[in-house]
This record gives C-alpha cells, sequence and structure tokens, in this order.
C-alpha cells in the first residue's frame, strides 16, 4: 500500500523541522546551501515515499545530506596522467608486483583490496591504514575491525619498495594501494577501471574513527547503509562493493553467530545446504575455540573474481550476518532488488562495481592534500 499524501507531509516536515535544528558541528557551508537548494528535495523525494519508520528514515537521510556536503561539491583533483612526467612506469611496477604475489597465493588479491577499503572508511583514501603504532602516534592497525582481519601491509611495502627504487619520493603509499587494488582484482578475473592518481599520505591516522567507521560482519542493514552514506556513497554501491566478498577468507569469530543462529532460517534447507552448513561448524565450533579459523565467503569460486556471492545469497547461504542481511533483511527493498540483479547480470555487476570503486577512491582527505607527504616508508610518517 502507498504512502498517503497526509503521511507524506508529516514525514516531509518532520525532516524540515530536523534539518532547521542540525548541532553546529554540522554547519557546513555547502551544507547550509544544500538544504536551501531543489537539490535537497530531489534527494528526498525517494526516502518520502519509503516505509521507513521516522527515526532510520531521519538518521539515514541526514547523513546522507551531510556526507554531500563534505564529499560531493569538491571532487577530489585528481589525474590519470599525474606520474607521466614524473614517474611514468609506475602502474607497470605495481601490476608486475601483484602478478607475483597473486600467483603465489590467489587469496593475496583480497588482503589488497580488504587494506584498500579499510584505509578509505578512515579519514579517506590516505594511506593510514598503513601507518605503525609508534610513541607520538596510535595507528589503526590495531582497533577492533582490522586488529584480525587486515594482512596484506607485506605485500605493499614490497611494492612500495620497487617504486622507491625506480622513482624514489614521487609515488604516495595510498595511491601504491589504490592501483594495487585494482591490479588485484583483475589478476584473479574481475574488471578494469581507470584509476585516476595524486593522493597524498596522511601524517595522522584514527584508532577511533577506525573503530566506528567500518562496517562489521555483524552489523544490521540500516547501520551499513548509514557508514556507507556518511562516506558518500550510495546503497547501490554498498551492494556493488561488497560483492568484492566474492574472494576472501572470513575467521571463525565472524561467522560464529550466523552459522549457529538464523542460517538454517534463511537457506532452503536442501542436502547440499545441509552439507555446507555442517562443513562450516566443523570449522568454527559453537564452544569457545577456533576463532581464527576461516572459511571462503564464497564456497562456490573461492578465488575467482564472479558474481557466484550474489547467487549464494539468494540461496540464504551468505556466510557473514552483514552480506545476508542485503538480501533477506525486512528493510532490504532496494538492496534485495540489487543483489537479484547483480546474480543475473556478471556484466552489470562488473561495471557497477568498477564505478564503486572509483567513488570509493575517490574519498579524499582533505587536510592530507593541503599538508600530507609522500612517504618514503608506509609504516612511518617522514622524519
Amino acid at each position: 500500500m502507498q504512502i498517503t499524501q497526509t503521511a507524506m507531509q508529516k514525514k516531509k516536515q518532520s525532516f524540515i523541522s530536523y534539518i532547521s535544528h542540525i548541532p553546529t558541528h554540522f554547519s557546513h557551508p555547502d551544507f547550509l546551501s544544500f538544504k536551501k537548494s531543489k537539490k535537497a528535495t530531489m534527494a528526498l523525494a525517494p526516502l518520502l515515499h519509503s516505509k521507513l519508520p521516522s527515526f532510520p528514515f531521519i538518521l539515514l537521510f541526514s547523513i546522507f545530506i551531510y556526507s554531500n556536503s563534505l564529499y560531493a561539491s569538491d571532487y577530489p583533483p585528481l589525474s590519470l596522467d599525474h606520474y607521466a612526467s614524473t614517474c611514468p612506469t609506475v602502474f607497470d611496477v605495481i601490476r608486475k608486483e601483484m602478478e607475483c604475489e597473486v600467483l603465489s597465493d590467489p587469496r593475496n588479491a583480497a588482503l589488497v583490496v580488504r587494506l584498500h577499503f579499510h584505509d578509505c572508511f578512515v579519514q579517506g583514501c590516505d594511506g593510514s591504514v598503513l601507518l605503525d603504532d609508534t610513541i607520538t602516534l596510535q595507528g589503526e592497525k590495531k582497533a577492533s575491525p582490522n586488529v584480525n582481519s587486515l594482512k596484506g601491509f607485506r605485500i605493499i611495502d614490497k611494492i612500495k619498495n620497487k617504486v622507491e627504487s625506480e622513482c624514489p619520493g614521487i609515488v604516495s603509499c595510498a595511491d601504491i594501494l589504490t592501483i594495487a587494488a585494482r591490479d588485484a582484482v583483475i589478476l584473479v578475473g574481475g574488471p578494469y577501471w581507470d584509476v585516476p592518481v595524486g593522493r597524498k599520505d596522511s601524517k595522522t591516522a584514527s584508532y577511533e574513527l577506525a573503530s566506528a567507521n567500518i562496517p562489521t560482519a555483524d552489523e544490521g542493514l540500516l547501520s551499513i547503509i548509514s557508514k556507507f552514506l556518511y562516506q558518500g556513497l550510495s546503497v547501490t554501491d554498498v551492494v556493488a562493493l561488497s560483492g568484492a566478498h566474492t574472494i576472501g577468507m572470513a575467521r571463525c569469530a565472524n561467522f560464529r553467530a550466523r552459522i549457529y543462529g538464523d542460517f538454517e532460517t534463511t537457506s532452503d534447507r536442501s542436502p547440499l545446504s545441509e552439507t555446507y552448513l555442517s562443513n562450516l561448524k566443523s570449522i568454527c565450533p559453537a564452544a569457545v575455540g577456533g576463532d581464527n579459523n576461516v572459511s571462503a565467503m564464497d564456497n562456490i569460486t573461492p578465488n575467482l573474481f564472479d558474481n557466484s556471492y550474489y547467487q549464494i545469497l539468494l540461496k540464504g547461504e551468505g556466510l557473514l550476518n552483514s552480506d545476508q542481511e542485503l538480501y533477506s533483511s525486512m528493510l532490504g527493498i532496494q538492496t534485495k532488488q540489487l543483489v537479484v540483479k547483480y546474480a543475473h547480470d556478471p556484466v552489470g555487476f562488473f561495471q557497477q562495481f568498477s564505478d564503486s570503486m572509483v567513488k570509493l577512491g575517490n574519498i579524499i582527505n582533505h587536510d592530507s592534500f593541503a599538508n600530507g607527504e609522500v612517504r618514503k616508508n608506509c609504516r612511518f610518517v617522514n622524519t
């Protein structure tokens, strides 16, 4: 049943009242001009007709318009030819190093993609995730979403050393990580996209933002969407970027609650499904122990970047709760439609994934552009 005109008007008035009293820390000049413009009404229209409860509706939309003020108005000063004269071989060097890493172990592709994602969700794509703890700086590596999850640092160190030998002091660690993530996807069968470059490395990191901004395996759908909206990414980006889980592994600690919880409820309980669940339980015991045991998030083609991840969600067999929520959540009307689309349209998934990865890579740290540097060693700020 469609929302009534009266209900829609009440929702609109509630929103207008809400944004009129945004706290001062949301009073970014671009935000103030945005909420006075027709753009706000246009952006609001799809949500006005949604059946979201008032609080989630207001929360998600306020995050959306705030993130637009932070990111959409100032497109990052990146370009495809930034290193054309200063380090023309950089793309070839990174590709060759990634080829070696993926040939030695296809799982290395997922490690680099995950590093890039976790970097961009904290202060933008500025290489902050690569910094080690020092006496004067607390890094992001020990934050709860990272501490047992990120393992690709050695790969980036090797690539950085190679790039430095070719072009010392020219190419940032942030750019190396962004390019390497693209090459990682290609090397396991995924799509190509152009990578604009010119990022600077930050001199800071944020343990607090790493703990708060990065989606976790057990989060609900609205919470995940809100974290993407805050970064200037859309619901479509949520579903497309989640498709990166077609490669890589998950720890037992991150899927234990799922397999001993609602896995049987969401799955079709076929003999194949029951066998899969039994195998997962043998890897991940219900009692304490085995937290670091791992299983592929895509049990069909774990080392191939394809759309089988979405086909797994259609069967209700997503390994992580956060993945299955995209299809099974009662609030996931749009996400469910996108899961179905990508499950049946691999070309469409590849195109959207490429577009979404460019958007992800364009999340910037304004401070790093003004005050950042090109680190000599990705683990430490230059002295």
